[in-house]
């Protein structure tokens, strides 16, 4: 979390909706082997916690149950040109957006586990358009071996630490010119945001 409050936000709904857009984070917890991070596919529940799912292999997966652990989201993020300030007399900077959640991890039930999978192919089908694939085209001999070789997870959110860094010193006129920059370059998600936060 970036020391600055400027970048800070209780805004819990911004914070639920970067989980939502992004649907993708890295788990970090201690282990006895020393600390351990995996990367996987996220969705938040609506009660306060963020489900997962893990390889059973993974170093991660037998340490998980009743751990402490912490999710980071990353968002957008992008590096920020002087070019686009009034004074180019500076140094250039990175503008990004994180949320870090820390809680208790639990594992899920297989139902349970069942459940976040289906939720989550419906939520990223969706996404891409046309027609949808759908879990029951998986043959129950693959979709059953493919799910005996993961373990689902359940993150119960104690404390969150969201950065939004998205050129808060800067003036309207030279957030505008960030966005534009940033737009030419490529990097729209950034650009939108640093609008989204302007307005």
């Amino acid at each position: 979390m970036h020391p600055n409050p400027l970048f800070r936000t209780d805004d819990k709904a911004l914070m639920e909706s970067l989980i939502d857009r992004v649907g993708f984070g890295t788990v970090f917890a201690q282990t006895p082997d020393g600390p351990r991070v995996a990367h996987t596919p996220l969705l938040s529940t609506c009660a306060d916690a963020v489900r997962f799912h893990l390889s059973r292999g993974n170093a991660l997966t037998r340490h998980l149950e009743g751990a402490t652990a912490l999710i980071v989201v990353n968002g957008p993020e992008g590096y920020v040109s002087p070019r686009w300030y009034d004074q180019r007399d500076t140094v250039p900077t990175w503008d990004y957006v994180a949320l870090e959640l820390e809680g208790r991890v639990r594992r899920l039930s297989d139902a349970a586990l069942e459940e976040f999978l289906h939720a989550a192919i419906a939520k990223h089908e969706g996404r891409l358009g046309g027609e949808a694939w759908r879990a029951e085209e998986s043959s129950e001999a693959t979709w059953s071996g493919l799910f005996r070789g993961i373990v689902g997870f359940e993150l119960e959110v104690q404390t969150r630490r969201p950065t939004f860094k998205l050129s808060q010193k800067k003036t309207p006129p030279e957030r505008a010119r960030i966005a534009e920059g940033l737009d030419a370059a490529g990097n729209t998600a950034l650009a939108r945001m640093i609008r989204e936060a302007a307005a």
